[in-house]
């Protein structure tokens, strides 16, 4: 295991438990930091699936999305 690799634990409420075996020098002191994974698919167009639908915004956004995020004239005029 190299410094600085990332490994996944799941915490069973008493320790946590990792996914997969690793090859420390025992007797040493190792640094961990604990970051939740709140998306374990790791898929991003799951992450957008999930995200599709959860923020109001007007119809047109995506086709003026320049307007709305620099404040750019509209491409296309509302008929």
């Amino acid at each position: 295991m190299s410094a600085n690799e990332q490994l996944t634990a799941i915490f069973d409420g008493s320790v946590l438990r990792l996914e997969q075996p690793i090859n420390l020098e025992p007797n040493k002191r190792y640094l961990i930091a604990i970051i939740a994974e709140d998306n374990q698919s790791g898929d991003a167009w799951d992450v957008l699936e999930n995200l599709a639908g959860t923020i109001e915004a007007p119809e047109d956004w995506s086709s003026e999305h320049n307007h709305y995020l620099y404040g750019t004239n509209k491409q296309h005029s509302e008929a």
